[in-house]
């Protein structure tokens, strides 16, 4: 009994001590004990997890019912991964407006295959045929009649899409397309290509024409829309794997990606030239570019070239073993995708609230407890419940804290025991054992901890030593015991470690050895034009945010999906106005998860990496964008359907196309949820919790632009993942919210306890966090500034580091040595002559000032 007591008001205790009762001032302690927030967390982690850490304990029940479905917000049933569906992923590279180009496409081929070919459909070729017919249509790319060239491309374009003109299911489709892509890839359609393509950014003529005109449609973007999506549907094609994949296929994905990471031809690789025409979209001098089809070509390069999330996971378990590093106690993903959301019935305590309201002004003064009593013993009072009508609930505190000690504690059992004979029959939901997550604590919070312990009870500190524990009492023992035996050590505290001994020992370390993987040669061809590409990204992100408003200096993202001639019907208008809101929808998608893999990526590479890149977002004003992004009704846009299946590839392309309505168009598709929409979600909270984490200064800011009430606003979506990261943005900020904030929001601090990962001694729901002085925000930035300057200036300046290398003093040494120069040179090497040497004037004068 007392067990089950202390499991059902061991939340309420906590939370009455570090919200509802402050102390008197003669309770008050100018240093408040060292051992306080650790002794809480250690006292709950024993009842959650028992003696040993390991075998499950008692489940504290929090105030939170776990699914059941509600009316007005049912569950969310949703898997994150790195990409949609297969099918979804190709449709979502058209726009409606661009349906008519499929018939077009396949008149341009088949003009072509009839003269070539006579007598045979494309799938009744053998595979010789089909690639001899393939390099006649690649010798057509290199005419100079540019019309020729574009049918060409369109036959080519035709091919990767499946041929679909010779199918009769979307599924021949599919198989068609992914067959095609492989085979174009071999016979090295890619690089033909990627000519084109430079040749189109480099084509002056059509940036021209472009600037001069008043309004740019999909006319202006032709061929660069073919070239691309021919591109795109290569990279997707070939990136996705599946178990009946031939040998050969297997091989060429890997060269695919080894081409792509790695440029035989150029000095770059493929990504930077996506970012350099985004860059140049954003400055103005290419607004035609089609920028959703290169947003999409730039995701799924990076996906491709650097892995998604489960090829991260599986590298950063590798780099850790290199390290030797203990292995990671749970795979994220895996675990939150077991979590379950929140989703809790709400009638019962309504019930409740009716029969308070009779009683008058004194069970007014209860209610707050009741409230929470019955959270702890019924849970089922839904914590996110928040009427958008309304006012928010840290707005409608009705002042009555510190009384709860008035309550008789007959009439309270009375009222809790009235409450199961109203309350209607529900199924009981079943309680997983124990916390989600495995606690972790940094060697800084042991260090902290002994600090304060030392200060206290000895009277001076050791500095950084954590083994010396002479003169602390026993229970400090146990405690810093139980600390280390929960310590992680991250790879970035090894690498910042490793960076500050060779900033120390330049000389005597050497050089250093730099591993050539995919996304150190990205870092290293971005480094020196990283903030426009960052500020370029942001740029478009802001201005395909739902809740942007057209401006006349924002940039024009509409130049692939508006049509020459503008709707003119009802119909055509809705149409168009569906296809603008998707175009939206895919541009946030395709960026928010590029930016999500590059920082992931460079954290997991080198941690000052992703520092440099989280510096220029936050510079470019990353966390208010994304704040102004939530700033909406999220339901209404997770649910949204601004889609036309029977438009979608590959549906439109072997199906008669029915006769479209303005009630077909209203109604959409019959999915609960948009995929895309909550995928941009998840991944631009995952990126506001990547820029905030450990740093203060960053965290202020979602203080200063009022983020709690727009965060909690985001909690109503019923699903685990996007709630679980919601919730860890609450929780960095929850120390400078206040007092009143923290009593007013019992529910949500309860939810942060259940599904957030614990850090032993960290007292967030307190307020006394060591680093947490205001006057060092500004000198945390600066240093982490000059650390990140060094690292760059170190690894990637190389003249930087002549003042260490050793100087050759012999003449004939000097001369003698064998310079490599480039095979042009030897083309040009008198005309260099002449420029260089012979028309200099020789200025001896000069020597005197080197005496």
């Amino acid at each position: 009994m007392l067990l089950i007591s202390l499991n059902g008001n061991l939340h309420q205790w906590c939370w009455e001590i570090c919200a509802e009762r402050p102390l008197s001032s003669s309770q008050r302690s100018p240093s408040p004990s060292p051992g306080a927030a650790l002794i809480f967390s250690l006292t709950t982690q024993r009842l959650l997890h028992g003696p040993d850490g390991n075998a499950p304990g008692l489940c504290i029940d929090n105030g939170i019912s776990l699914p059941q479905g509600s009316v007005d917000c049912p569950n969310v049933e949703f898997e994150y991964g790195d990409a949609d569906g297969y099918a979804a992923e190709l449709s979502e590279l058209y726009s409606y407006t661009e349906e008519p180009e499929f018939t077009i496409n396949r008149k341009c081929f088949e003009e072509d295959f009839q003269t070539q070919v006579q007598g045979k459909r494309w799938p009744e070729l053998d595979q010789a045929q089909q690639k001899a017919y393939v390099m006649r249509l690649l010798d057509g790319l290199e005419v100079v009649n540019r019309d020729k060239r574009l049918k060409a491309a369109r036959a080519v374009l035709y091919l990767a899409q499946g041929a679909f003109g010779e199918c009769d299911m979307e599924a021949d489709v599919l198989h068609w397309s992914r067959h095609n892509n492989f085979l174009l890839y071999q016979m090295g359609t890619f690089s033909a290509f990627l000519e084109l393509l430079n040749m189109e950014i480099d084509n002056s003529q059509a940036c021209s024409s472009a600037l001069r005109k008043p309004a740019i449609s999909l006319a202006d973007s032709t061929e660069l829309r073919v070239l691309l999506s021919v591109m795109y549907l290569m990279v997707e094609n070939i990136r996705v794997e599946a178990e009946a994949d031939p040998p050969e296929w297997k091989s060429s994905r890997e060269t695919f990606r080894t081409e792509l990471s790695f440029p035989v031809h150029s000095e770059e690789p493929f990504a930077l030239l996506l970012f350099t025409m985004v860059a140049k979209f954003c400055s103005g001098h290419a607004p035609h570019f089609p920028m959703k089809k290169v947003l999409l070509l730039l995701w799924k390069v990076l996906l491709f070239t650097l892995g998604g999330f489960d090829a991260l996971q599986a590298m950063k378990m590798k780099k850790r073993e290199e390290l030797g590093l203990p292995p990671l106690p749970e795979d994220s993903i895996q675990v939150m995708r077991r979590m379950r959301a929140a989703s809790p019935p709400t009638y019962t305590i309504e019930l409740l609230d009716q029969q308070s309201s009779k009683r008058g002004h004194r069970s007014r003064r209860v209610r707050p407890l009741v409230k929470q009593d019955s959270l702890d013993i019924y849970n089922e009072r839904d914590p996110f419940k928040n009427d958008e009508a309304g006012v928010d609930e840290e707005e409608n505190d009705d002042g009555d804290s510190g009384i709860e000690g008035e309550l008789d504690l007959m009439e309270r059992d009375a009222i809790i025991q009235a409450a199961p004979a109203q309350r209607p029959p529900i199924e009981r939901v079943s309680f997983p054992r124990g916390l989600p997550w495995a606690p972790k604590v940094r060697q800084k919070d042991i260090e902290h901890f002994l600090e304060a312990s030392r200060n206290k009870f000895i009277g001076f500190t050791l500095g950084e030593d954590t083994e010396t524990l002479v003169g602390l009492p026993r229970p400090i023992h146990e405690s810093v015991k139980t600390l280390k035996q929960h310590k992680y050590v991250s790879i970035s505290d090894v690498q910042i470690k490793n960076e500050e001994e060779l900033e120390k020992c330049p000389m005597s370390l050497g050089e250093e050895e730099v591993q050539e993987t995919p996304c150190e040669m990205l870092y290293r061809a971005m480094l020196y034009n990283l903030p426009q590409y960052m500020i370029a990204l942001l740029k478009i992100l802001l201005a395909a945010a739902p809740t942007s408003k057209a401006k006349t200096d924002s940039i024009n993202i509409l130049a692939d999906v508006l049509p020459e001639e503008m709707p003119i019907t009802v119909l055509q208008s809705m149409k168009l106005g569906v296809d603008v809101n998707r175009h939206k929808e895919i541009i946030v998608k395709s960026i928010s998860a590029s930016l999500l893999l590059l920082l992931k990526h460079f954290k997991l590479n080198h941690i000052y990496q992703f520092e440099y890149v989280s510096q220029h977002l936050v510079f470019a004003n990353c966390i208010p964008l994304i704040l102004k992004f939530f700033n909406q009704n999220i339901m209404s846009y997770i649910t949204a359907k601004n889609s036309i299946s029977v438009l979608d590839y590959p549906h439109c392309t072997v199906h008669e196309l029915p006769e479209l309505t303005a009630e077909s168009l209203e109604a959409g598709d019959n999915n609960q949820f948009c995929w895309r929409n909550l995928f941009s979600c998840i991944n631009l909270l995952r990126l506001l919790n990547k820029l905030t984490k450990w740093k203060h200064s960053r965290t202020m800011m979602l203080v200063v632009f009022k983020s709690a009430p727009i965060l909690k606003r985001a909690l109503k979506v019923k699903q685990a993942m996007m709630q679980l990261y919601v919730l860890k943005l609450l929780k960095i900020q929850t120390k400078y919210l206040g007092r009143q904030w923290r009593k007013s929001n019992m529910k949500t601090m309860s939810a942060i306890y259940q599904k957030v990962r614990h850090r032993m001694n960290d007292d967030w729901a307190y307020g006394n966090d060591i680093d947490a002085r205001p006057w060092d925000f500004q000198a945390e930035e600066c240093t982490l500034r000059a650390n990140i300057e060094a690292f760059n200036s170190r690894r990637y300046d190389k003249s930087q580091d002549s003042e260490f290398a050793p100087v050759d003093n012999c003449l004939q040494s000097v001369l003698g040595q064998r310079l490599e120069l480039p095979e042009d040179f030897h083309y040009s090497y008198e005309l260099w002559l002449e420029r260089e040497v012979f028309s200099q004037p020789i200025r001896w004068e000069e020597l005197l000032h080197y005496q």
